[in-house]
């Protein structure tokens, strides 16, 4: 902590520990991990040589991109030369954030049962995008989110709308991840959290300048490998530990949560049932909406549709990723009860200052590093080098999905097709998100810097609110409904956009606890989806049925050869051979 900060010293543990305990227990703490003001540590060399192995191997994967990346089109989808099975552990890559990793596990530790929401949360999106959404859009489309929606719809002002609201998500999601990989850095390397900021910055940037969509692709495959087999590990220790039984590994657990927590048997077995999470229903319903059509509007993860050869590699990318996403979040849920059985009865991972000033568990570093202690407990300094590597390596394989997406948002639609309506040469679109890029980067690290102290798990929330409130309404509609207008897709998206971003201020999170303006919060509840996403469909619906200009009619009209075009295909953008 830099000593500057006085004012934060006096309040220092008390209040992260309190602001902590209330964002996870709010319905907008969805996956992130809330690590506070990481303590900086001693350094870890384990974990530095492990991470300069990760970070050389990839930096020689994107040269060899680099050589292949020739085209606007090789830029921003690999050239479509991506199989399905590679897609899919990409996309599984890019979901299973640092976030995923060491919040979940981080939350069934704290409060057991209620981690499960999460991970199920997380899962039930995905059908929705493999029936839903993924045929169609690698049909329609050619690099990105805008191009679905503005397919028969006014292109100006649809592509500005998609590019804003997709930057917006770009934002708040990369905020998320530059704290998250600061403080992650700052706990386990000993490294000042500013220069962490400025490494994520500086590698990501590399990544995405030079070696784009193939660069980023291969980068997300590797890790998604890397923590697949790390987490493997850790639970089939955990398992073993237990006799291979989900009984005794509930029961022991029951017991260590007791001792460790001062409280009768009784009171502990409630971990094993539903607790704060679930108490408020609408928050809980709020949260689940997010986490479902949120998924289907994040603008990284539409993006990778477009990097396989056809529709059929669309559909089987997304069954991988939800078989490799299944077995992780499994594996989460195991790692949280491990941490409770290893981590929370051993002093070596306790921090016992803290935990006299609070009067609860305090692990060393905060209690996200539960994931990260606990492979110290199972395997080792050199095993626990390993995991802080793929813990960090996440975080920046997913920063650079967010700032490829990023920069197609500024290059492709506003700078391409808003402001030079297409009148530019592939080279100047190339160099527009080389551009673009660059601006994000250092965009992202001073963000980073700015938003230390913030909670990170509330980032990540935003994001996913303001994805399924502004993009999934207006890419729904216009797929599948022949009504939708450019005037009802611009108000609908608008409103959406506006309307979970005004809730989330008013709610109780930012309002009370984050710019402490008052006592009680004019929005009591805490997630936005429930109210802003049914309003962004009937604003969607009300002004596309009013409108009955010549141009409304129009777009009607186009539907019948846009239904096609999505089922079967034709006219689609092929392949490049690499």
């Amino acid at each position: 902590m830099k000593k500057g900060c006085t004012e934060m010293k006096g309040t220092s543990i008390k209040a992260i520990i309190f602001a902590l305990a209330t964002l996870c227990s709010s319905g907008i703490a969805f996956a992130g991990p809330d690590l506070g003001a990481a303590e900086q540590q001693a350094t870890n060399w384990h974990a530095i040589i492990m991470f300069m192995i990760f970070v050389g191997f990839t930096l020689f994967i994107t040269k060899w991109a680099a050589k292949q990346t020739q085209s606007t089109q090789d830029f921003y989808t690999a050239g479509g030369g991506i199989s399905g099975f590679q897609n899919g552990l990409a996309i599984a890559g890019d979901y299973m954030s640092a976030a995923s990793f060491l919040g979940i596990s981080a939350l069934v530790f704290s409060s057991g049962f209620d981690g499960l929401l999460y991970s199920l949360g997380f899962m039930v999106g995905w059908p929705i995008v493999l029936f839903l959404v993924a045929e169609r859009l690698r049909n329609l489309g050619k690099y990105n989110l805008s191009d679905v929606v503005s397919f028969r719809l006014e292109e100006k002002p649809v592509r500005t709308l998609a590019a804003v609201s997709s930057l917006v998500v770009v934002a708040f999601y990369l905020i998320a991840q530059m704290v998250g990989a600061g403080q992650l850095i700052k706990l386990l390397f000993g490294l000042n959290y500013n220069i962490a900021v400025v490494i994520v910055g500086l590698l990501m940037m590399a990544y995405v300048m030079f070696g784009g969509m193939l660069a980023t692709t291969w980068v997300q495959i590797i890790k998604a490998v890397m923590l697949l087999s790390g987490a493997t590990f850790m639970a089939f220790m955990v398992m073993k530990a237990v006799g291979f039984s989900f009984s005794n590994m509930f029961n022991q657990a029951i017991g260590v949560y007791s001792q460790a927590h001062n409280m009768s048997w009784d009171e502990a077995a409630k971990i094993m049932g539903p607790g704060k999470l679930a108490a408020n229903p609408i928050d809980a319903l709020s949260l689940g909406l997010a986490l479902m059509f949120g998924t289907a509007g994040l603008p990284h993860i539409l993006m990778r549709f477009f990097t396989v050869k056809d529709a059929k590699e669309a559909r089987k990318s997304v069954v991988v990723a939800t078989g490799f996403i299944g077995y992780f979040y499994l594996l989460t849920f195991i790692i949280g009860f491990g941490a409770i059985l290893f981590v929370s009865n051993n002093p070596q991972f306790l921090d016992v200052a803290k935990a006299a000033v609070t009067g609860k568990l305090e692990l060393v570093g905060g209690n996200n590093m539960a994931a990260v202690h606990l492979s110290d407990a199972v395997g080792g300094d050199l095993f626990m080098g390993f995991i802080s590597a793929v813990a960090f390596a996440t975080i920046l394989a997913v920063v650079a999905g967010l700032t490829l997406s990023g920069a197609s948002a500024i290059s492709h639609d506003l700078y391409a097709n808003v402001f030079k309506k297409g009148q530019t040469t592939p080279q100047s679109e190339l160099r527009m998100s080389k551009i673009a890029t660059l601006g994000l980067a250092i965009f992202a690290m001073v963000l980073g810097i700015l938003f230390e102290k913030q909670n990170v798990a509330f980032m990540v929330g935003l994001a996913f609110s303001v994805a399924c409130c502004a993009n999934f309404p207006v890419l729904v509609l216009s797929m599948f409904w022949k009504g939708l207008t450019t005037r009802g897709a611009v108000i609908g998206g608008v409103v959406g956009l506006v309307g979970a971003v005004s809730l989330i201020i008013l709610s109780k999170a930012v309002w009370v606890d984050t710019l402490g303006i008052s006592e009680t919060a004019p929005n009591p509840f805490n997630g936005p989806a429930l109210f802003a996403m049914p309003l962004s469909f009937f604003c969607c619906w009300l002004f596309s049925v009013t409108d009955k200009s010549a141009r409304a009619e129009k777009e009607r009209k186009a539907f019948d050869a846009q239904f096609v075009r999505s089922q079967t295909g034709i006219g689609i953008s092929g392949a490049s051979d690499h």
